[in-house]
């Protein structure tokens, strides 16, 4: 799994051209276990545009060069001192929580025309909101800023000046951050001491947002970062160390998560030759058919270099093993397809979720309003894979299972209420291959439960969901890897239902000592006439009713 996000994998055009000076305007604050904050009240309209709903944002200063970026927002909905705070983080590794907070589930959006949205499915109507762009490097998040140009090939190469040479590309210089790859985390277990350092800094400087338990929200490549991070919290908490602050977890729900690459790497195959998948999508001939299968099983090929990486845990071994398994067992399905992983539907490049909102991040206006140190970058660097994404790949990071099923059920019986929920459309982190995870984790209770329809307020059934207890796993019809973006009233009741401690088809019951009832397969077929046969132009909208594009006369199906 190598390319976490279609939408822009690489810089875009014109995302930056200015050199940004340092914002003198930014408060400090004591955070606890030794972390202090710097941040400013952004104002109305930037983002949150509800009367009397503040947000914040700024840097949390975890190390001399480690400075991660945050953007908070208060609950809409009901008074932020006793409302519960979600942190939101994106996967990649190296995607910014700018993604999640734009595109996805924030309080705005931003349309092609670069004007402000209001988005009425926001997840700050149930929660206080905390974005956070992680690891170091990430988004905003910076170790060392530099004057700088992106090359042609994706370098960040520096400038001895804020002086933008004429054989610099043009709109490609800036202020941004060193990239270094020493100065960021390699690993999913070396990310997750900064990520909770960053916690007790935030909830340390503003304890009065975190009063009524903290969830982590995440997907993608959160599968890895979630699980980690929860039981690194929980292990900490445990340790009671002094001048640390208590992090009450109460939940975590991982969106289209890459969870076990041994599991996921197989569900490539099952999703597209056999089993095959719920969209009647047969996307290979015999011939390459057979070439993905020995791919994935020959002797030596990628589930016998996977399970070595496992076994050994050696960096390089998983390292080759992780590119093996790209280049040949998931690359495939883009070499002959040309669509678009994260959604079957679209040939690429794909315009939703969009990503108008970058170059809004880019305006100097925008950027003074948050108190950004760097111009805002979106895995730009080394042939477009990003600093965070290079330093990962150098451990094969993608590649370990990080004894993921064990994790997740540890977490449920310390009292951590887990969903696991996919878009099933999305072929990199199809919703068999989570389903088979799910399995994989054997919650008490599990093999009794059964699939039941998610039904929310308007009456429509937007999925199914097998539950026992504490742990779910649920399928969101109709939806790409980004669930919020394609069914945001769907995305948000389940969020509403998770911090409830309610059951996720209905949020009506207890989640103690429930078990969903109902069918032990999903057999829901999907419209395939959804699917696009012609690439979809950028300013065509998603209509989450019709699960079709709305384009004028230059979009078409």
């Amino acid at each position: 799994m190598k390319t976490y996000w279609s939408a822009a994998a690489v810089l875009l055009p014109g995302a930056w051209a200015q050199f940004i000076s340092a914002p003198t305007d930014l408060t400090s604050k004591a955070g606890a276990a030794g972390y202090s904050v710097r941040y400013k009240e952004v104002p109305s309209g930037i983002c949150e545009t509800v009367e009397g709903v503040k947000s914040y944002s700024g840097y949390v200063d975890i190390a001399e060069d480690k400075h991660l970026f945050f953007w908070f927002f208060e609950a809409r909905n009901q008074d932020p001192a006793t409302a519960p705070l979600t942190i939101w983080i994106n996967g990649g590794p190296g995607d910014p929580s700018m993604v999640g907070l734009f595109s996805e589930n924030g309080p705005c959006s931003i349309d092609y025309d670069g004007n402000l949205q209001f988005n009425e499915y926001s997840w700050n109507n149930a929660s206080n909101m905390l974005y956070l762009d992680q690891p170091v490097d990430t988004g905003f998040s910076y170790s060392i800023p530099v004057n700088g140009y992106t090359s042609a090939d994706g370098y960040i190469v520096t400038l001895p000046d804020a002086t933008c040479p004429d054989y610099a590309p043009a709109d490609s210089c800036g202020t941004l951050s060193s990239a270094n790859v020493s100065l960021t985390a390699n690993s999913t277990p070396s990310a997750a001491p900064d990520f909770y350092a960053a916690l007790q800094g935030f909830t340390g400087a503003f304890p009065e947002y975190s009063s009524n338990g903290i969830h982590i929200a995440t997907e993608s490549y959160g599968g890895h970062y979630g699980p980690y991070f929860a039981a690194y919290i929980q292990d900490q908490n445990a340790l009671n160390t002094p001048g640390t602050a208590h992090l009450d977890l109460r939940g975590l729900a991982v969106g289209n998560g890459w969870f076990d690459p041994i599991i996921q790497f197989q569900a490539h195959y099952n999703f597209t030759v056999s089993p095959g998948n719920n969209w009647n999508f047969k996307p290979y001939n015999a011939s390459q058919e057979a070439q993905l299968y020995n791919a994935l099983y020959g002797e030596g090929n990628c589930l016998d270099q996977l399970l070595d990486c496992n076994a050994r845990g050696e960096d390089g071994i998983c390292s080759t093993a992780d590119n093996l398994c790209y280049q040949e067992v998931e690359y495939l399905y883009d070499t002959v397809t040309g669509r678009d992983e994260y959604d079957l539907r679209y040939l690429s490049p794909n315009p939703f979720p969009p990503t108008s909102w970058v170059s809004y991040l880019n305006r100097p206006e925008i950027q003074q309003a948050i108190g950004a140190f760097t111009n805002f970058s979106y895995s730009v660097t080394n042939l477009g894979t990003g600093t965070v994404a290079t330093a990962f790949g150098t451990t094969g990071d993608d590649a370990r299972g990080f004894d993921v099923a064990a994790r997740n059920r540890e977490l449920v019986e310390e009292g951590v209420y887990v969903l696991h929920y996919y878009g099933d459309a999305d072929y990199m982190c199809s919703w068999i291959g989570g389903e088979a995870v799910a399995a994989s984790v054997d919650a008490a209770g599990w093999s009794g439960a059964g699939y039941e329809n998610i039904t929310t307020s308007d009456g429509e059934v937007h999925g199914v969901v097998k539950q026992s207890g504490k742990f779910g796993f649920a399928r969101v019809y109709d939806a790409g890897h980004s669930v919020p973006f394609y069914k945001p009233r769907a995305a948000l009741t389940l969020l509403e239902r998770l911090l409830n401690q309610t059951d996720i088809a209905t949020g009506t019951e207890s989640v103690d000592g429930y078990v969903s009832v109902g069918p032990v397969e999903s057999t829901y077929l999907n419209d395939n006439s959804t699917i696009q046969t012609e690439v979809v132009d950028a300013s065509c909208t998603y209509n989450t009713e019709t699960d079709l594009p709305e384009c004028g006369s230059a979009g078409s199906r």
